[in-house]
């Protein structure tokens, strides 16, 4: 009995019956989708971190104000504490010799932001134009303010990209006017597409498409803004070299510890420490959820066995009269060997299959960013196919090793 009359015969074995044949695929399908959903899920959430983490910039140390407390002393003395100023980010540029560039910024959240008939809401975020360098946020159309239109706290801005969108629809920005508040701003520039922030890089839940950037001054003088408020915001610490942005934080840290008095009203984000505790859970996350889908195809290739066991006990004088026309033990090892291949095979096409869909689902209903890589199919498709040839190889092997003489005898 050569290949082909193997397949053959392996095929009709499992066509005679197509229910039981399905129901032992069912192990392999749901094991394979698993392992191709939760690889998904765990390469989105990887990607979703690093996007997160790259908006605060690499090179960068992020200080942003905590709420304004009052604490006291060992002596007694009320310390209030009054955030990040100003005076804050000219301290740290001139004092920290590994900070090339310190951007001050203050935020004014959900301000109503119009054009003739048009309206939305977007977040202010007053700033200097070196945050252009700290944060890569090249204009898509237009130009970023400068120090001028700072020093003379100008009525100009950039616009976020959905604000764009919500005010000018498809018409040109630069140059407009529109209304922040009840302050007319000329368009000096349009973003494009951002990503939304989630709050995972320290930045708050915010979309930065929202945002519209005016100079920092602007913000200051312009706005009501409340004086129980910090002066600042967030404070970027753009850092020269980037093998020292640990010692930079720190350095930083003392010297705003010593200027608030020992009062924690600032916390300090090192995104490059974000990313390595990132990249610690993803590995984590990734363990844990192959380890439940390999579960799963365990399970599946148990299920395979134990159906071929089975069928074995179901055709064993089959296997006798096949034995008396001249199949060797090789021939009939081989039959039981490719059914169970051929199941498994079968089954990770299908789990495929639904391992896409069960990813499209959970983008769409869930709202998690799924990536199927290419490697991940391949893994699972080739983890099916290899729990399929174990499981099958202790049947198959029974199957062989029966007496010819007895399986003919067997009823």
């Amino acid at each position: 009995m050569n290949f082909n009359e193997s397949f053959s015969v392996s095929i009709q074995g499992l066509s005679t019956h197509k229910l039981r044949t399905f129901l032992t695929m069912l192990g392999i399908i749901f094991g394979v989708a698993a392992v191709i959903a939760m690889l998904s899920i765990g390469a989105g959430a990887k990607q979703e971190a690093m996007d997160q983490i790259k908006l605060l910039g690499m090179n960068n140390v992020i200080i942003r104000s905590s709420p304004v407390q009052s604490e006291e002393d060992e002596y007694g003395t009320v310390i209030e504490g009054r955030g990040l100023t100003m005076e804050d980010a000219r301290s740290l540029n001139i004092l920290n010799p590994l900070v090339e560039s310190s951007v001050p910024q203050k935020e004014i959240p959900d301000i109503r932001i119009s054009r003739k008939s048009e309206q939305t809401t977007g977040n202010i975020v007053g700033t200097q134009p070196r945050l252009r360098d700290a944060l890569n946020l090249d204009p898509a159309y237009g130009n970023f303010f400068n120090y001028e239109d700072v020093h003379e706290a100008r009525r100009v801005c950039v616009l976020g990209y959905q604000i764009k969108r919500d005010l000018f629809h498809y018409e040109e920005a630069v140059g407009q006017q529109i209304k922040i508040g009840d302050l007319w701003f000329t368009v000096a520039g349009t973003m494009g597409p951002m990503p939304r922030s989630t709050g995972k890089g320290g930045v708050g839940d915010r979309d930065l498409n929202l945002d519209v950037y005016i100079p920092l001054s602007t913000a200051i003088y312009r706005f009501n803004i409340d004086p129980a408020e910090p002066e600042v915001d967030q404070i970027i610490l753009r850092v020269l070299d980037e093998d020292r942005i640990r010692e930079a934080a720190n350095l930083a840290d003392n010297l705003l510890d010593i200027r608030h008095n020992g009062m924690r009203d600032y916390r300090i984000i090192v995104p490059e420490e974000l990313m390595r505790q990132s990249q610690q859970t993803q590995r984590i996350f990734n363990i844990v959820m192959g380890a439940i889908a390999g579960i799963s195809l365990l399970v599946g290739g148990i299920g395979i066995m134990n159906i071929m066991l089975a069928s074995i006990l179901e055709r064993t004088r089959e296997i006798g009269v096949r034995r008396a026309m001249g199949a060797t033990r090789k021939d009939i090892l081989g039959q039981f060997l490719i059914e169970a291949v051929l199941l498994s095979f079968s089954g990770g096409l299908i789990g495929i299959l639904l391992g896409f869909i069960m990813t499209k689902i959970i983008s769409s209903y869930a709202q998690w960013k799924t990536i199927v890589d290419f490697s991940s199919i391949i893994l699972a498709f080739g983890v099916s196919a290899t729990v399929g040839i174990l499981f099958g190889i202790y049947p198959a092997r029974k199957a062989a090793m029966l007496d010819p003489i007895e399986s003919l005898r067997y009823e």
